[in-house]
């Protein structure tokens, strides 16, 4: 195998040699309180995603979901049960890069509530942050991994 099939930040599918990919592990906070969500809208695409990202080298999965959750809402989170692994192909267009992405999603309780202002958010594809109504979700608002998972939320939150 020579290349990959990659899907784009705008859902385009993208090929891309082997050699331009970059492995990234990446770890996802769901966290729902009172029926509602966390979610940061992606400044490329306008797509909704949870709370997280790449794990760096040397890095717990608990500590760089800490990290990630604090650098782009601010919040400080208990991390809780996992609930998903998505294996992926993903494909940055702004900048030409590539990645084979192992994602986890896992289920936290924030400790704090307080958000940052946006202009603090220490992501510059974070576009916004903010608490959403479950009821209003639907999958096609977010990035394609994310929204393999958004029928998990429903279960988290009491009905």
């Amino acid at each position: 195998m020579s290349s990959v099939e990659c899907e784009s930040i705008y859902g385009q599918t993208v090929t891309v040699p082997i050699t331009q990919l970059t492995f990234r592990p990446s770890v996802y906070a769901i966290i729902v309180h009172e029926g509602k969500v966390l979610l940061v809208t992606i400044h490329s695409s306008g797509k909704y995603d949870f709370p997280g990202g790449g794990i760096e080298v040397g890095e717990t999965i608990e500590a760089a979901l800490k990290r990630e959750v604090r650098e782009e809402t601010g919040l400080e989170i208990e991390v809780g049960k996992f609930l998903h692994f998505e294996e992926g192909f993903f494909y940055y267009d702004p900048s030409d890069t590539a990645w084979h992405t192992f994602q986890f999603f896992y289920q936290c309780r924030p400790k704090t509530f307080r958000l940052l202002p946006e202009d603090q958010v220490d992501d510059d594809e974070v576009e916004h942050l903010g608490w959403f109504e479950i009821k209003d979700l639907h999958q096609q608002d977010f990035r394609s991994a994310a929204g393999k998972v958004l029928h998990l939320i429903s279960e988290l939150s009491p009905h």
